[in-house]
């Protein structure tokens, strides 16, 4: 999988782990340099200090002793030489000029080398210092430094060479590092689940902050209820993004209001407009009534008490018409008191279905036999009464009308779907359809959704719409259980 595709958190926790297994392998790797380098510092001295206690031990025992030629070298030497590897631990061979063994410690027998290779020699003859060789013993196994150095008289004449054989054994470095990884591993493996914890914190409380405003400005719209500005304290990076934030849902916030007294003052304005015109329809008849008996009025006529009596009871029907208007509007303005009680949802639908279904074609599901819920019965009876009387009247003429209503318990929410296959709504007009005044039918003032939504609302719960002209609309409304 690309990195690419892994979250911020798993992004910066990574790096951390691969910055710290570097860190890890790199320390260990240096320190094996640094050990290796050392024990090769110290082989090195260790050497340098017995080549230089031999030499000076050698220079000492022919020093009392004037020597010129290579026999007096022997018989002087031919005892102390013993001494001299006993005191040095070390075996000691001298050979002539010629590079020929003369004298050892050692039986001849046993000195591998009985005469210095001729390169070495000359290398030797021309230097005034130690010169070392690096080879390999097969016979013991490991690495061997030989040293040689030309052994000069009192009178700083060169009278032999002196053979020195260091052996160093690479086990050495094995057995330091194999000391130092037994410590190391345990150390390591602290580093490394440290590591893993603190680049774990790390990454989730540098992203904690980012995922908070990711969440909040995701959730940020111009018809969102709740928009809190971020408390954050830090002055980082991040603060100058949280002022940001801030000042933007400010600004939202001051365009909601503006946008919403605009509504307000057009929602106004279009009631109005309707009362005005709910108002007018009776009025105009009443005056044609007035003005026609007015014109035919005539006090002789024998029937003149029942023209009038009929004149009274036309008027007093055009105002109550008025007043049923005057009450709509009013209901509009101020719902009921709620009387709040504990039943039985599935059983109250079962009821209103059973009501309304005298054509059979309204079908009723429930994902559980007890649906408890806490609401006012008549709020419950007004907004089914009214969604599925909806319903039944988008009746399409080219199809038998089929209505479905389930109604599911999830998480304590209460999920209900009215779908008709009926007429529709189209699209123009579904955003309009919870508007005060909005109305698809020839009868009636356009206010059965919008008390239905705020009955909905009064619960903390909430209306949504789908609906495909010529195929029919589907309603649904979410309460919570309140139980």
């Amino acid at each position: 999988m690309a990195l690419h595709s892994y979250s911020l958190r798993t992004k910066i926790f990574i790096g951390f782990m691969v910055v710290c297994f570097f860190s890890i392998i790199g320390s260990t790797a240096m320190s094996y340099l640094i050990i290796k380098k050392s024990t090769d510092e110290q082989s090195v001295t260790e050497m340098q200090n017995k080549f230089e206690a031999l030499m000076k031990t050698l220079d000492y025992a022919v020093s009392h002793t004037n020597i010129t030629q290579e026999k007096d070298l022997v018989n002087i030497l031919q005892n102390e030489i013993y001494e001299i590897s006993d005191i040095n631990k070390h075996d000691v061979i001298l050979y002539d000029l010629q590079g020929n063994y003369l004298v050892s410690n050692k039986e001849l027998n046993l000195v591998a080398q009985k005469k210095i290779p001729h390169e070495t020699l000359m290398n030797v003859l021309e230097s005034d210092k130690r010169v070392d060789v690096q080879e390999y013993d097969q016979k013991v196994g490991s690495n061997v430094t030989s040293s040689y150095m030309i052994l000069r008289n009192n009178m700083l004449e060169p009278i032999a060479i002196v053979y020195f054989p260091f052996y160093h054994n690479d086990d050495i470095y094995a057995g330091a590092f194999n000391k130092y990884v037994q410590y190391i591993i345990l150390v390591n493996l602290f580093l490394i689940l440290l590591s893993i914890w603190l680049s774990w914190v790390i990454s989730k409380n540098l992203t904690k902050t980012i995922t908070r405003i990711s969440e909040l400005i995701t959730r940020t719209t111009l018809f969102g209820r709740e928009m809190k500005p971020i408390k954050y304290f830090q002055n980082d990076e991040l603060s100058g993004l949280v002022k940001s934030y801030n000042k933007m849902i400010y600004q939202i916030e001051d365009q909601k209001m503006l946008l919403a007294n605009k509504e307000r003052e057009e929602a106004w304005r279009e009631m109005a407009k309707q009362v005005a015109h709910e108002v007018k329809n009776p009025l105009t008849p009443m005056k044609l009534l007035i003005q026609n008996f007015e014109r035919k009025f005539d006090k002789n006529d024998p029937e003149i008490d029942q023209k009038v009596r009929n004149l009274s009871r036309s008027l007093v029907d055009q105002i109550d018409l008025v007043a049923t208007v005057a009450s709509a509007f009013s209901e509009f303005a101020k719902l009921p008191p709620k009387n709040d009680e504990s039943f039985n949802l599935k059983e109250e639908l079962e009821n209103l279905v059973r009501v309304f279904n005298d054509d059979g074609n309204i079908y009723f599901h429930a994902n559980k036999d007890m649906m408890p819920v806490r609401m006012d019965r008549i709020y419950l009876s007004r907004i089914f009464t009214n969604m599925i009387t909806n319903a039944k009247q988008a009746v399409s003429e080219q199809r038998k009308s089929i209505i479905n209503i389930d109604a599911e318990l999830f998480n304590k929410k209460i999920i209900i779907v009215i779908e008709d296959n009926g007429i529709g709504i189209p699209k123009d007009k579904l955003e309009q359809i919870f508007e005060p005044n909005f109305t698809t039918k020839n009868s009636g003032m356009g206010l059965g959704l919008t008390m239905v939504k705020k009955m909905i609302e009064e619960y903390k719960g909430d209306i949504s719409v789908k609906s495909e002209e010529g195929k029919g609309t589907k309603f649904t409304i979410i309460l919570p259980t309140n139980v």
